[in-house]
């Protein structure tokens, strides 16, 4: 199984469990990695045989900039979703970073991260 990565992705939304976070939002920042059979895109140069991840990553977009949820897990699993919904990927490793989480400590980020294949 072949991976294709995309990290960094940068995007607003109202998500969290505080007040604060729902009104004024927050940048959260998304990493997918991919796993899928690039061979046959390969063989041929053809983009419809591999994920075309700039309309990938703007769905992700969408995703983070849409509908708020309390938890980053949910947001990790509703993007998770929408890599599957591409038919050549056979798994998914999510993790959305939350870097202006509302944290009374110093810290660098709060992540979560997880794992998702075909059933």
């Amino acid at each position: 199984m072949d991976h294709l990565a995309l990290r960094g992705l940068r995007a607003r939304g109202n998500h969290g469990v505080l007040e604060r976070e729902r009104e004024e939002g927050q940048i959260f920042v998304v990493d997918i990695e991919l796993g899928l059979d690039t061979r046959p895109a390969a063989e041929g140069d053809d983009l419809t045989k591999t994920v075309h991840y700039g309309v990938l990553a703007e769905e992700i977009v969408k995703i983070v900039e849409g509908e708020p949820v309390d938890l980053i897990e949910t947001l990790a699993e509703r993007i998770a979703d929408a890599c599957l919904a591409h038919t050549r990927v056979q798994v998914t490793e999510v993790t959305v970073h939350k870097p202006d989480a509302p944290i009374t400590v110093p810290f660098d980020d709060v992540t979560i991260s997880i794992k998702r294949s075909r059933a």
